[in-house]
């Protein structure tokens, strides 16, 4: 189970995205971005958060630690910004928070260079959880303590908006994706990867869902449906890799890219 904690202090916004995170201290000292289930994208981008996050962190990638936290209503009253208190009394009770990092800095792709074999684990990843917001001009990423942290996944899974159309299958082009430059080993990753993706690991990280987050999805009678359906989904897609991974449109050049996309897949080192 995750942890839970209660919010004590609505520090400040975050304003960035529709979805208006906020920066909130809780009662375990911790200081934590946290986002708001009465925000206007909805609960399932929780849901996306803690099943992307909790995978990616279970497949050996860094994210930042997750948590449910309540919310009490008094916070809200004591919010003088119009806006932030509407969002605040509309989020009463279990919400998303994720840690906060102090004095991390965003991802710099001309400054910072990646790992080769790290870059392809993320490119395969996000293609498996058809993460689409991890791009040249939205990373995602942040630097902190010399190490690459993922973060915000809630635009990933978004199949989920319309499960009558999910597709296990649909391509993912990778060509958008800050990393493609570097993801020169994508082959051996996704074997690595696939390999870990079972039954049981996709059925542990959908249990960290609370039920109040699954209930009443359309086309399902209960929560535990809506878990068999991620799971279903993640499974059949690790199982056919290279059906939906495909390599940029067009090759990436430059002295840190493959020049050629057969090289992209090959996993050629310049």
């Amino acid at each position: 189970m995750l942890d839970k904690i209660a919010a004590t202090r609505y520090v400040t916004p975050l304003r960035e995205g529709g979805s208006l995170p906020g920066v909130v201290e809780a009662d375990d000292l911790g200081t934590y971005v946290v986002k708001f289930r009465g925000a206007g994208q909805g609960r399932r981008v929780l849901v996306a958060e803690i099943i992307s996050g909790e995978l990616a962190r279970r497949l050996g990638l860094r994210t930042p630690e997750i948590k449910l936290i309540d919310l009490d209503p008094q916070i809200a009253i004591r919010e003088p910004d119009e806006e932030v208190q509407d969002l605040l009394k509309a989020s009463t009770g279990l919400n998303l928070a994720i840690d906060f990092l102090p004095g991390s800095l965003g991802f710099e792709p001309l400054t910072w260079t990646p790992d080769r074999m790290f870059a392809s684990r993320v490119v395969w990843f996000d293609g498996l959880i058809h993460n689409v917001d991890r791009s040249w001009r939205n990373p995602n990423l942040l630097v902190w303590h010399r190490d690459i942290w993922l973060i915000d996944h809630g635009a990933a899974l978004w199949f989920h908006h319309n499960w009558r159309t999910a597709d296990p299958r649909r391509p993912f082009d990778v060509g958008d994706h800050v990393l493609a430059p570097f993801a020169t080993h994508l082959e051996a990753a996704g074997a690595e990867l696939a390999a870990k993706i079972t039954p049981e690991l996709l059925e542990t990280v959908t249990a960290l869902v609370p039920d109040e987050w699954l209930d009443d999805e359309p086309g399902f009678d209960s929560a535990q449906a809506v878990r068999d359906g991620y799971v279903d989904h993640l499974l059949q897609r690790a199982r056919a890799p290279y059906e939906w991974l495909r390599p940029p449109e067009t090759p990436v050049g430059g002295p840190t890219g493959p020049a050629s996309v057969g090289e992209f897949w090959r996993g050629g080192d310049r």
